[in-house]
């Protein structure tokens, strides 16, 4: 017996992610589609050995993707995975996920469920800094998923309909960033994309969903969003590693996680502040990513 399950993973020159990925759902019932975005690199000839099925479309931005992969990949049952290439399950939840969908009754709630996502850095656990745990809506129910294209950088998934949450880990780790200045230059990039996403915002108002403080994880990290947006430039990115750092005690984190929380918690939200300081000052915007 089969669940009404497809595993979705986006691509692109994967090589070094892909097998840890596609080896993690083996045992798992479930029908697998990758959406290569031009991989040219040993991505494909990996999917085929793990028999999924492969479907290609140009990259815009994440949210976009998943937007038209969720439209247009030939999605027939009844919950979907989303997984990035750079993410795998760890056994535990691959098999809470089967237990959970076999007794799912159709059609019911929930409509989706977050996971805990474990981040690896540079072969370092950050349990510390607020970065676990930190929950993501991956699993969902077809029907109800909605994607917001106003966000350039990060993606969220919602729902249309109640959420729970699962138990056991979701492992990211992405070793193309072994190098660090793999790290450093997506980062360059995302900092732009940030920072115009934070501008077009300031001009016409939040687009996004609900924001509580107390409701669900991204909700929360919504309701966050809007009063960092209050903060003074400059400001946010030194309170904000300080909070990570000593308040919620990144320290722990060893050598690589003082790398991690001061690049991702520090230089990047201050080059996301230089960017949109840019452009408040009247700098030319930068080109968007086209409709698809």
């Amino acid at each position: 017996m089969s669940l009404s399950l497809t595993v979705v993973v986006l691509t692109y020159n994967e090589e070094r992610n892909l097998p840890e990925c596609l080896a993690s759902l083996e045992g798992l019932r479930a029908e697998l589609v990758v959406v290569d975005s031009g991989s040219t690199d040993r991505t494909l000839e990996i999917a085929g050995q793990f028999n999924a099925k492969v479907v290609r479309h140009s990259f815009e931005t994440h949210a976009r993707q998943w937007r038209w992969a969720l439209a247009n990949a030939g999605i027939s049952t009844e919950w979907v995975l989303a997984l990035d290439a750079d993410q795998r399950l760890t056994p535990s939840l691959r098999e809470e996920i089967d237990r959970t969908l076999t007794a799912a009754v159709p059609g019911s709630a929930p409509a989706g469920f977050f996971i805990k996502r474990r981040q690896i850095f540079r072969g370092r656990w950050i349990r510390h800094g607020g970065y676990y745990p930190k929950y993501l809506l991956k699993l969902f129910r077809s029907a109800q998923v909605w994607v917001d294209e106003a966000e350039l950088v990060d993606h969220h998934f919602r729902v249309k309909g109640d959420v729970a949450r699962l138990e056991h880990d979701l492992i990211e780790e992405n070793h193309n960033e072994a190098d660090i200045a793999v790290w450093v230059a997506k980062h360059n990039r995302y900092a732009m994309l940030q920072a115009l996403e934070e501008f077009e915002a300031g001009r016409d108002g939040p687009r996004r969903g609900s924001a509580r403080l107390f409701g669900s994880p991204d909700e929360r990290v919504e309701w966050l969003k809007r009063v960092w947006a209050g903060l003074p430039l400059y400001v946010r990115p030194c309170l904000y590693f300080g909070y990570r750092y000593v308040v919620r005690l990144g320290f722990l984190d060893g050598a690589e996680g003082f790398v991690f929380h001061a690049l991702q918690g520090f230089w990047y939200r201050l080059l996301v502040d230089i960017r949109l300081d840019e452009l408040r000052r009247g700098a030319a915007l930068p080109p968007r990513p086209s409709g698809g």
